[in-house]
């Protein structure tokens, strides 16, 4: 068993948890006060890895739940699963963060990390075998970006040797409500690239997409959206947390995925994904699954991967069924599509079977693509922050908070050349990596 420490930052990372914890209660018939009514041992058989057993037999979740003012977490409290969490696992200031990264990172945010770094050793201490630590915050606001960012670079320093893993919502330019976004998103974003392993992206863009396109739904709210997001985190940890026919843990997956450590970005997607008055007519099979997966429309991330190519990409099956046909069919599709593939990396797809599908489908299937069209995510984001950089928009709001404006600079250099780097493997080629014939000899030699 291999635990895994869950760290929820800002609104947007407690509300996406909150729906997670839900959705992984269900999986393991766990009810909102922690009691156990699930129907088969293989629902119990793994769940120390996002669970505590206490002594009275309740399983709490192993989180910790972080923001820098008090009305998320009384939202939490008061909700269908407030009970389920242990009391000392709360931390929050009083003051919030105004949207501000600064505040997030080097005021509000540094005056509240030692609470919440208390709180995860002790998390972690209960650990028999920490694999480590999964983050959920977003990169818009002021707590997520900035607060979640910096627990993130001291968690790192402190357990260099366990993983990494953040799901970061990103900021999109139709679901803008932050002004100073930008700013924060690209801050944030140069934090990511050197203090995670794994970072999921996903677009509140691409999530309203889903929303209107493929569930048919007028007006989603935040709760449609977060229930997308739960499916698919349930999904990536669920091999993780249920025996199958071939496990995977969060440092295969990052082995896996990540060829080169800066590519960490990762875009996650989910089948199927069905309009409540739809679920009746639909046929669901293997071959139908790999081939929602693949398909732009069902990816939580706002950007087009026949504009890129695949370095790596792994599908996680739940449900009764053939692991032949799963690989068989993922292999179909790499030849169907074998230009969207880098050829220079051989074996770039994996699979997992887990056994146990989700409450309510007979099976679904989850996707993770390392695709260089995640360079346009970072490409906007960056048009947005020059744009309002050059003109010192705003600067004042974080130099006020000590911060340097040489940051902001190294911050936009470091995604530019991020963008630069995915450019440079999308149209990398095998014969770029020929030796000649003397270079031959001598490597034989």
């Amino acid at each position: 068993m291999k635990e895994i420490v869950h760290i929820q930052a800002g609104q947007c990372g407690n509300q996406i948890s909150t729906k997670f914890w839900e959705v992984i209660c269900g999986d393991h018939g766990i009810d909102p006060t922690g009691v156990c009514r699930g129907g088969t041992d293989l629902q119990l058989e793994r769940v120390n890895v996002f669970f505590d057993e206490s002594e009275h037999g309740r399983y709490m979740p192993r989180s910790v739940l972080v923001d820098l003012e008090p009305g998320t977490m009384d939202a939490i409290r008061s909700g269908p699963y407030g009970q389920i969490f242990h009391p000392d696992n709360f931390v929050f200031g009083q003051n919030g963060s105004g949207n501000n990264w600064a505040k997030g990172f080097y005021t509000e945010g540094a005056e509240l990390v030692e609470q919440v770094l208390e709180v995860v050793r002790k998390e972690a201490e209960g650990c028999d075998r920490l694999q480590g630590f999964q983050l959920t915050h977003s990169l818009g606001g002021g707590t997520g970006s900035g607060m979640g960012t910096l627990i993130a670079s001291k968690v790192r320093d402190e357990y260099s040797d366990r993983i990494m893993c953040t799901y970061s919502v990103m900021p999109s330019r139709k679901v803008s409500e932050v002004i100073t976004e930008a700013y924060n998103a690209i801050l944030s974003a140069n934090q990511l690239l050197g203090n995670t392993d794994e970072t999921f992206c996903i677009d509140n863009e691409a999530l309203f997409d889903i929303c209107y396109r493929t569930l048919k739904l007028t007006a989603p709210s935040y709760g449609d959206l977060n229930h997308i997001v739960s499916n698919t985190m349930s999904g990536v940890t669920s091999s993780m947390r249920f025996p199958g026919q071939q496990n995977t843990d969060l440092r295969k997956l990052a082995v896996n995925m990540i060829p080169f450590p800066r590519l960490h970005f990762l875009v996650p997607g989910f089948a199927p994904l069905i309009s409540r008055g739809g679920a009746l007519y639909r046929s669901l099979t293997v071959a139908k699954l790999t081939q929602a997966i693949f398909d732009p429309k069902n990816m939580l991330g706002a950007c087009n991967p026949s504009q890129g190519r695949y370095l790596t990409v792994a599908a996680i099956f739940r449900g009764r069924v053939s692991m032949a046909e799963v690989d068989q069919e993922m292999l179909n599709q790499k030849n169907k599509s074998s230009n969207h593939f880098v050829e220079w990396l051989p074996c770039n797809i994996q699979t997992a079977v887990c056994d146990i599908p989700p409450p309510n489908l007979k099976m679904s299937a989850t996707f993770i693509g390392n695709n260089t069209s995640i360079q346009e995510i970072f490409q906007r984001m960056s048009t947005q922050f020059t744009g309002m950089y050059r003109r010192k928009a705003y600067i004042h709001l974080y130099t006020g908070e000590g911060m340097d404006e040489m940051e902001f600079t190294e911050a936009e250099s470091n995604i530019n050349d991020l963008v630069s780097e995915y450019q440079q493997y999308q149209e990398a080629s095998c014969n770029d990596y020929d030796l000649s014939d003397d270079e031959e000899e001598e490597a034989d030699v």
